[in-house]
């Protein structure tokens, strides 16, 4: 019997396309195993044969060096001259004489650049918005020493100033005005029956029942409304008083104004007091001096005074002329705005009385 049996032509046609897979399959997998080889000694060998470079980080600093400094060259060939037959007879002279050839010395200043940081924590040239103590303003006032940038003075320039309280009171003011530091912002209010901005024109009527303020513009009214020299008012609109920087030509007109200005009749605190007192921006302290007491309640009035000036952080600072009669009235006042009250007595001598 034949091992061998007759194969059907499928039957071949099945086994060649076997035969042809199994190759292709063979080759495939033959081309992975190189595939994989080659990577695993690709894994193994590159890295030793990979060099490393080292990186080099520098740091430059901020320092920049100065120009570059001209290098000075020293002359080294000396002239000399012959010297003596013999050196062991030779004497040495010193004489104080200026030598035929001069060394130069180079000058070089090399910088070394410092290695250290700091700040610093100072200020150089100040600065100011002008609302506050301590700026560098000031001004005095009856021995009234005060720090501040705006200043009113509300002065009395009644006719009862007549004689050596005016003579006071003028000398004084003129003093202070012309001590104020340039930039200061000051103002002057004068007052009577009526109340005017310094340099404003006052016609008094002859009946002296009432007055009109003239400051180039507009007019404005005044009437007393009561007995004597008290109880006035204005009648319509009111003057707004400016601040004034002082600088040597408005001092200087200021100056003009307290020695030229007449004294009026009647006397009245509260209109005066009351335009510095509405002032924009606010003075930081008012100067208020008279030699007379107003009509009316005292005690209601200095309350009145006091409630416009704490509102604003006013103070007041009084000075009562020859007058014992406002002393009361004048201190209370002071007191309550945290000012100072300082007498003038008949003398001239000036008393700083304490509020405490």
């Amino acid at each position: 019997m034949s091992l061998h049996a007759d194969l059907s032509p499928e039957a071949i046609a099945r086994l060649a396309a076997q035969k042809r897979k199994s190759t292709i399959s063979s080759i495939v997998i033959a081309l992975l195993v190189v595939v994989l080889i080659g990577l695993l000694l690709g894994f193994i060998l590159l890295p030793a044969l990979e060099k490393e470079n080292p990186v080099i980080v520098t740091y430059e600093s901020n320092y920049r060096p100065e120009d570059e400094l001209q290098e000075k060259k020293v002359q080294t060939t000396v002239q000399r001259k012959p010297s003596a037959p013999s050196a062991s007879m030779a004497k040495v002279i010193t004489a104080n004489t200026v030598a035929d050839v001069s060394i130069p010395v180079p000058d070089v200043d090399v910088p070394i650049p410092s290695m250290d940081f700091g700040d610093g924590d100072d200020f150089g040239s100040g600065w100011g918005d002008g609302s506050g103590f301590g700026g560098g303003g000031g001004a005095s006032f009856f021995q009234q020493e005060v720090k501040a940038e705006r200043v009113a003075y509300v002065i009395d320039y009644s006719l009862s100033m007549s004689g050596q309280r005016d003579k006071l009171m003028r000398k004084e003011l003129t003093k202070s005005i012309s001590k104020l530091p340039a930039g200061m912002k000051y103002q002057m209010i004068f007052f009577a029956g009526p109340s005017w901005i310094a340099g404003s024109e006052v016609k008094m009527a002859q009946n002296r029942k009432s007055a009109v303020v003239s400051d180039g513009r507009y007019d404005y009214d005044w009437e007393s409304g009561g007995k004597g020299a008290h109880g006035w008012d204005s009648k319509g609109r009111s003057q707004r008083p400016d601040w004034i920087q002082a600088d040597a030509k408005t001092i200087e007109e200021s100056l003009a104004t307290i020695k030229g200005t007449e004294l009026v009749w009647g006397t009245t605190w509260e209109p005066a007091l009351d335009l510095a007192l509405k002032m924009d921006p606010a003075p930081q302290v008012i100067f208020f001096m008279t030699d007379g007491v107003t009509g009316g309640d005292l005690d209601q009035l200095v309350r009145r005074l006091t409630n416009r000036a704490k509102t604003r952080d006013i103070k007041i600072n009084t000075v009562a002329m020859m007058e014992p009669k406002a002393h009361g009235a004048m201190k209370d006042l002071a007191k309550r705005t945290g000012g100072m009250f300082t007498i003038i007595e008949k003398g001239g001598d000036v008393r700083t009385v304490p509020l405490d």
